[in-house]
């Protein structure tokens, strides 16, 4: 039985997907925190997964890496860990350092970093020759300003060290552009409670559909998984509105995503211990390297690739988080695509009607997740507004998006939100 350190989680879907696969891989892990009361705030809805299944649950600033590891080193003597993991973006640089100070496995701190920075991956990667958009990165306005103008409108603004898409925008002139610089540079603190860096990433908009590679990363081989369609809604944000795996492409688009993927993961380092969630746009150009994220897909990405492969990503997570080989070998599973979609709210107010109980039985409905009646409702500006998810698999093809669509415009047609 190997015993990991869990540093933080994200308190959705992998706070109870991580824990799982390290208790079937016949594992268990101790886990740290800065807060506890972040994880019992959002109990019982699931939040609190991560503490439940802990056998031991320890509090130290993880915000404070450097003070942190003389502290891990002293727990490592007594604990013994074998492995150190996280689900939580905030969080992945933190753990590369640990894991390096302590000689566990993992892949370097620099590449981690590097590839959790936004700005960061565009340097690596323009360095590299792998193919992304044109961009630019500054904290003065006026230098903004005039980068705009030199890329041309319309852009991509975003924050180099936030996730899940937030602040993220489509900008078409410079006042857009200065207004959401405005808005980014309020939100100075991230909500773990990290000071952000200041430095606005402004990148040229990319036409064409986007897509997202799933590898796992052992002993520098990287296997590629699949490739997972995206649909974006929520205009002048990116939001993610639904996914589908294995994505619906021509064969010679899906090779060259995956090869563009490939390219930008040997480039940043991530070629070892890591199961990576690379995002790439099929423009007219050829591919092109949005983000990557050194970390299992969230959005249950990774359960849509269970349902078609039989391949668990969050255990291949834990084992090669351990430096073992992690098994990929998967199966049949009796369906040919899974696809989820997500229900965004265009409007703020308290949800008044939203009933779905009905679909739980409805053929080829694989999970429904729904909120709740008196829940208080932010109209969506990134993927943490969402009131809930339907998934749905097909055995036939490559039919589990139309049905998970037809599924949420009969949803949203009892939405009421006052």
């Amino acid at each position: 039985m190997a015993h990991l350190l869990m540093v933080e989680s994200w308190v959705g879907s992998m706070s109870r997907l991580l824990p799982r696969a390290i208790r079937e891989g016949g594992h268990e892990f101790s886990f740290l925190t800065r807060d506890l009361h972040h994880y019992l705030r959002s109990a019982p809805e699931g939040a609190a997964h991560p503490l439940l299944g802990a056998r031991n649950v320890l509090t130290a600033d993880t915000n404070d890496t450097d003070a942190l590891l003389p502290q891990i080193e002293r727990l490592h003597q007594v604990l013994h860990f074998d492995g150190v993991i996280t689900s939580c973006d905030y969080y992945l640089p933190t753990v590369a350092r640990i894991a390096g100070h302590l000689g566990l496995p993992g892949s370097s701190p620099e590449a981690v970093e590097n590839a959790c920075r936004k700005d960061a991956t565009r340097r690596v990667l323009a360095d590299a020759g792998v193919p992304g958009p044109r961009f630019a990165v500054h904290v003065e306005w006026a230098d903004l300003a005039r980068a705009a103008r030199e890329i041309g409108y319309p852009l991509v603004v975003k924050p180099v060290d936030l996730c899940a898409g937030m602040y993220v925008r489509r900008v078409d002139d410079e006042e857009q552009l200065a207004a959401a610089v405005r808005v980014l540079a309020d939100f100075p603190v991230n909500a773990r409670g990290q000071r952000r860096h200041p430095a606005v990433l402004i990148e040229e908009l990319l036409d064409g559909p986007e897509v997202s590679v799933e590898t796992v990363s052992h002993a520098g081989a990287v296997h590629v998984v699949g490739v997972t369609d995206k649909s974006i809604g929520g205009a002048p944000a990116f939001i993610e509105t639904g996914h589908m795996f294995p994505a619906a492409l021509p064969t010679d688009d899906a090779e060259a995503a995956e090869q563009t993927a490939l390219a930008a993961l040997k480039a940043l380092g991530l070629t070892e211990g890591v199961v990576a969630h690379t995002e790439i746009k099929l423009t007219s150009a050829g591919p092109r390297v949005v983000e990557v994220n050194p970390r299992p897909a969230g959005n249950r990405i990774t359960e849509l690739v269970r349902h078609v492969t039989g391949i668990d990503l969050a255990a291949a997570f834990v084992e090669v988080s351990l430096g073992r080989e992690p098994d990929l070998r998967g199966g049949d599973t009796g369906l040919r695509s899974a696809a989820i979609g997500f229900l965004v709210p265009t409007a703020s107010g308290t949800l008044a009607q939203l009933d779905g109980r009905e679909l739980r039985d409805a053929p080829d409905v694989l999970e429904v997740q729904l909120a709740e009646p008196g829940k208080q409702v932010t109209a969506a500006g990134s993927n943490n507004e969402y009131l809930g998810h339907v998934m749905a698999g097909d055995a036939e093809g490559l039919g589990a998006r139309g049905r998970v669509e037809a599924v949420l415009d009969e949803l949203a047609s009892g939405l009421v939100i006052r």
